[in-house]
């Protein structure tokens, strides 16, 4: 602790920069979903920085779910190196942990059938999310330098989110790692659900992560 307090003497924003090297996280663009069928961060608009800027971003969504219940609203994402086309060729690694609120069952398993390889249409970051208000999700995804014109761009994400009623209420934990093989520098990154369900709601921020 005495770390992180000494670092952050005088930082009239509070606790800004982390221990050990840690880093400064920059808000950089937040956007509030309100019935919108995608949430889209695109370099250059509507003040949205993803370049050589930052080496790592990250996108958390906080208590983001579907206009509709289904039981096919993965929360999912795509890129793009045009700023137009969500498409970017992807290989992802999806693995879950779950619960249920009858505790009558759980689960822990790598799902291939959750991947993508060497694909280029949207990959699956949360589970399947309910419609109700208490079934939301809520995760972060980490972006590593994808402005590089040399190497692939890898991502990283973690969610939490509570299935429909329909299959018994599950609280899951969901981790996905993957890289988008293109070596053109990635420019935009877009939210969607698996089903074209609209976001009915759900905040989405934006974040630079830099050195200082």
């Amino acid at each position: 602790m005495t770390g992180i307090v000494s670092q952050n003497v005088g930082r009239p924003s509070g606790l800004v920069k982390a221990a050990s090297g840690g880093g400064a996280w920059t808000l950089i663009k937040e956007i509030t979903a309100s019935g919108d069928a995608t949430i889209s961060f695109i370099n250059g608009g509507s003040g949205v920085v993803l370049d050589s800027t930052y080496p790592i971003y990250v996108i958390k969504w906080i208590n983001a779910h579907p206009s509709t219940e289904t039981n096919d609203a993965f929360g999912a994402i795509n890129f793009t190196i045009d700023g137009t086309n969500f498409n970017v060729t992807k290989t992802t690694s999806y693995f879950y942990a779950n619960h249920n609120e009858a505790d009558s069952s759980t689960g822990l398993a790598y799902s291939d059938g959750h991947d993508i390889q060497q694909g280029t249409g949207v990959a699956k970051v949360t589970g399947n999310t309910g419609a109700e208000n208490d079934q939301c999700s809520s995760g972060k995804l980490w972006i590593f330098d994808p402005s590089s014109s040399v190497f692939v761009k890898h991502f990283l994400s973690q969610a939490s989110d509570v299935t429909p009623d329909g299959t018994d209420n599950y609280a899951q934990n969901v981790f996905v790692g993957g890289y988008c093989n293109t070596t053109s520098a990635v420019t935009g990154v877009q939210f969607s659900y698996t089903n074209s369900a609209d976001y009915d709601s759900g905040t989405f921020k934006l974040y630079g992560l830099g050195d200082s």
